[in-house]
This record gives C-alpha cells, sequence and structure tokens, in this order.
C-alpha cells in the first residue's frame, strides 16, 4: 500500500494563511455528479461552483463508508471505520473517540454544529466513566464534543425539535409539522399526502419554501455567523438535503424533467447470476422500486431541485461571508457524507461500492489561496477534513490518532513527495434486510474495499470478492471478481487491504512525539537489564 502523506505541519503552508474560523458545510446524499462544478449538464449549481473558483476541487474524494452514521464518524474523528468502531447508523461512537469537537476543545475553542450529525449517545461508556449524562460534560461528550446551536436529523419525527416550534410560531399547527408539513403534499383531490411515497415527489411540499429544512439550517448558520461577529468561530452546517423523503418545496419541485437527469447506468448483465450480497439488496424495497423506470423518472428530478435549492442558499451563505469579510480569514470545507444510487446498477438508496455513493464532492478553499480554481486528480478521502482543519487553524496534528493527510498542501498545486495510492470504505450491512435473507449471523456481515485508480476490489466476509476493471468499465457493470485471468489483480488488492489494516492507529493514547522520548530511555529511569 503507497502509504498517506505524512500531514505533521501544524502551521499554514506557503501561500496559505493560517485560518481564524471554519465552516464545515456537509450535504446528505448529494453524489458529485449532480454538481454542475462536477460535470452536470442541466443541473446548474452556481453557488457551489464559484466556491470551487475560490479553492480547489477534487475530483476523486471517497466516503469511508456508504452508510451515513459510520461515515459521518469518519469525517468527525479523522479514522477508518474499523479505527472508530461506528460501523451502522445505530452503533455509537465510543466516549473514548476524539473528534475534531474535541481537538477544537483542547485549544479552547468549540465546534457549533447546526444541523445533522447522526452522533449517538454512548450511554454504556458514559456510565463506566461515571460521568452524569445530565450534566454539561455528560451532554458535550453525548453530542460527538458538538456544541449544538441547533440540530435538526431530519428524517424522522421531531416534534420536540426547535424547528418543529419554529414552524408552528408560523401557523403550521400541529403535533408533528415535519409530517404534515415539510414532507407531505397537497393531492389534486383535495387531500394530502406523505412524500415519503415516492409516487408523490412530483407535487410541491406543503410547506412554503422559506420555512422548509434548507432555508431555516442555513439561515440559522447565517444568524450564528452574524452574531460572532470578528470571534474566531468553528461551524459545522450540516444539510439533510437531498436526502429522502425526495419532496421538494415549490418553485424546487418542478425546475427539471426526467429529460434533464443523467443516464442511468444500469445493465442487464448485473443481474444474471450476481453476487450473492449485491442479489439479495436487489431484492430490498427500495432498490426493487428504484429498478422500475417509473420511480427514476419521477424521482431523479425532485432530487435535482433538492440540490438546486441547497445551491440557492449557500449563495446567500457566501453573500454575508463576502459582506462580513470572512473570506479572507475562514477555511471552507463543502462535502457529503455519501451518494444516492438513483436507480444506478438496479439499486435505491446507498450502502454499497458503487462510485455513485462512494464518490461525493469535496470543495477546500483556504484563506491565501495562490491557485484558486484548481481541480485536483489525487485520491482523498473523508478522514482528511480533521486534518487539514487542524493544520489550517493552527492546532497540534494529532498524528498518533488522526488517520487521514492534510489537504493544504494540494490546495496551491503542491507535490508532496508521496500520496496515497488507494482509497477503503467499509460496509457493516447486520443490521440490513440483506443479512435476513442471506441467513447471516450479525458479526458476518463486514466488507472492505480497495479503490486505486485503475481497480476497486471488495473483500466480502463469507463471500467471493467484487472486482470491477474501471479503465475499461467505467460504470462498474461488470463483475470480475471471478475471473481466473485476474487473480494476479485480486492478489495485490488484497495486499493492500492486508497492509492498510496493519497500519490503522491502535496506539491511541500515547503521542508520537512522547514515544520518541521515551524510546531506549529505561536505564532513565532507574531500569537496568542484561548488565554483565
Amino acid at each position: 500500500m503507497t502509504p498517506a502523506v505524512d500531514a505533521r505541519q501544524s502551521g499554514p503552508l506557503p501561500g496559505t494563511a493560517r485560518a481564524r474560523n471554519l465552516l464545515f458545510v456537509m450535504c446528505d446524499q448529494l453524489r458529485a455528479d449532480h454538481l454542475s462544478c462536477y460535470g452536470h449538464p442541466s443541473l446548474k449549481t452556481p453557488a457551489i461552483d464559484a466556491l470551487a473558483a475560490r479553492g480547489t476541487l477534487f475530483e476523486n474524494a471517497f466516503v469511508q463508508s456508504g452508510v451515513c452514521g459510520p461515515s459521518r464518524m469518519s469525517f468527525y474523528t479523522g479514522r477508518y471505520v474499523s479505527s472508530h468502531g461506528a460501523t451502522w447508523n445505530r452503533v455509537p461512537l465510543s466516549v473514548a473517540e476524539w473528534t475534531l469537537g474535541d481537538h477544537l476543545r483542547a485549544a479552547d475553542r468549540r465546534l457549533t454544529l447546526i444541523g445533522k450529525t447522526h452522533v449517538m449517545p454512548d450511554r454504556e461508556g458514559l456510565a463506566r466513566l461515571q460521568i452524569d449524562g445530565d450534566a454539561e460534560l455528560g451532554q458535550l461528550l453525548a453530542r460527538g464534543s458538538f456544541s449544538e446551536a441547533m440540530r435538526h436529523d431530519g428524517h424522522h419525527a421531531e416534534p420536540r425539535a426547535r424547528y418543529a416550534q419554529w414552524l408552528r410560531e408560523r401557523g403550521y399547527a400541529g403535533d408533528d409539522p415535519w409530517t404534515d408539513w415539510v414532507i407531505a403534499v397537497d393531492t389534486p383531490e383535495g387531500g394530502t399526502a406523505s412524500g415519503w411515497h415516492m409516487r408523490n415527489v412530483h407535487l410541491p411540499a406543503r410547506v412554503k419554501e422559506a420555512h422548509s429544512e434548507t432555508a431555516y439550517t442555513v439561515g440559522e448558520a447565517i444568524d450564528f455567523i452574524e452574531r460572532e461577529g470578528d470571534a474566531p468561530w468553528a461551524l459545522h452546517l450540516s444539510l439533510v438535503k437531498p436526502h429522502w423523503p425526495y419532496v421538494a418545496p415549490a418553485p424546487y419541485h418542478a425546475m427539471y424533467e426526467a429529460g434533464d437527469a443523467l443516464q442511468v447506468h444500469r445493465d442487464a448483465r448485473e443481474r444474471v447470476d450476481p453476487h450473492p450480497v449485491y442479489g439479495a439488496y436487489l431484492k430490498q424495497e427500495e432498490c426493487a422500486n428504484f429498478a422500475r423506470d417509473e420511480v427514476v423518472a419521477k424521482v431523479r428530478p425532485a432530487y435535482m431541485g433538492l440540490v438546486r435549492q441547497v445551491d440557492d442558499h449557500l449563495a446567500r451563505l457566501w453573500a454575508v461571508l463576502e459582506r462580513l469579510g470572512r473570506w479572507e480569514d475562514t477555511l471552507v470545507v463543502f462535502t457529503a457524507d455519501h451518494g444516492d444510487y438513483l436507480g444506478d446498477h438496479w439499486l435505491g438508496e446507498k450502502e454499497l461500492f458503487h462510485d455513485a455513493v462512494q464518490r461525493v464532492p469535496m470543495i477546500v478553499a483556504a484563506p491565501g489561496q495562490l491557485a484558486p480554481g484548481r481541480r485536483d486528480k489525487r485520491l482523498v478521502e473523508a478522514i482528511d477534513v480533521v486534518p487539514t482543519a487542524l493544520q489550517a487553524l493552527g492546532l497540534p496534528p494529532a498524528r498518533h490518532r488522526v488517520e487521514g493527510a492534510s489537504l493544504l498542501p494540494l490546495l496551491d498545486g503542491q507535490a508532496p513527495p508521496v500520496w496515497r495510492g488507494a482509497a477503503f470504505s467499509e460496509l457493516d450491512y447486520a443490521y440490513r434486510r440483506a443479512r435476513l435473507l442471506l441467513g447471516r449471523g450479525p458479526d458476518e456481515c463486514r466488507a472492505w474495499m480497495v479503490r486505486t485508480e485503475r481497480y476497486k476490489y471488495v473483500h466480502w466476509q463469507g463471500y467471493p470478492a467484487q472486482l470491477f476493471d474501471l479503465g475499461n468499465d467505467p460504470h462498474e457493470i461488470d463483475d470480475r471478481g471471478r475471473d481466473p485471468g485476474l487473480e494476479g489483480v485480486r492478489e495485490e488488492m488484497r495486499d493492500r487491504l492486508r497492509e492498510w489494516s496493519l497500519g490503522l492507529k491502535r496506539r491511541t493514547t500515547v503521542a508520537l512525539d512522547e514515544v520518541s522520548q521515551k524510546t531506549d530511555a529505561y536505564k532513565q529511569a532507574g531500569v537496568f537489564y542484561g548488565q554483565w
């Protein structure tokens, strides 16, 4: 395995000024190819394009999991899923893990959240340490060390949340205005229907656009930045869209038609003798529905409208940064926690290892960039966000914990002597119906992916591997995992996985400098052994 560049520098690089502030923007379930700066021919995203013009657009950015929770925990810790252990949405991040919020807290700074995190409290860990979960410290640790200015997860009813109360104050009556207004539609027959049913997503949401999730969340971020003034701040703005339910408010529900959507990448050959796990996923409800042309034709335009809405509201945020002079002292990172199949490969939702899910947008803009508007083709990963933020803010790099590499050396086109030659991702499908269809136990459902520029290899626990030749098959149609002529390639990719697994950082309680200082120092401690 080619190792990642050593990101030991804690200060800014030549041409890059140290940032006073951090704006870390994440969309939920946003495909990279659904932005105009990444090549979408009809979905225009001028605000995100403008950010790319200010910074560096990474064309080959990959997440560490195609599932919200584990992917976000890798973004927040700078560590692979096998290291932080939160392998699924319902799996808490250990209280022992350091997040970006912890790194900032050690420097007497706070990381403010507006939006979604998917952080689950490690109640067992808090109890073991006898930390009161209701106390200030307990609440902070239970939230992944985010200071929650406003949390909105957006995929289920939150009747007591701040957003729900805000809606009620604006006339949206009911115990659960999110369900009744935000993800509901008025039918032509005069009734209401749920946006959970994809057959309804061509209709506008009942909520006014100005009161929608995206508008509200970005508005909260703007208020926060204006309140902070010239004081240093760090903000994680985490938008719930374009994640399902795919229902959009007017006018975004009708901005696009099926003819505006990208071609669906799927082939009948994929369903002939499919890989066992892939075949089980094909039988899940969301995948069986997205295999239908009518579903794709209805959902993709709605999804595009939600993306365009995100872009329009980010334009509001960019304008505030301009007015306040914050572009000159703020590191801005824009990305997504994973993509969305939207019918590609006969699949819906996310989770598996195709690029439609694993490849995400990654745009980084730092103060003082010498070469803005660059596009970089090197492989970068979700775990790179934490070391990038730490270096830009002038904080210790925590190399004994953090497994990613700072992207700052790449922003001005500098060429590190070594960069990674592969990206890695993981899946634990124990909570999914596919496990039951396969008759697997909860501890028998892991998979690990290694992706190079040319090949993608997936090692499945208990099943044959998958292999895609990306050079000749960029849309990942032909699974060559059982091709005897490519056994040499599979062995090479297995070797990469083995080397990667051996390089994970388990010694996280002692800094590397301390290890260096104490190497061969036993005599200084009065210990003498083996002497004659």
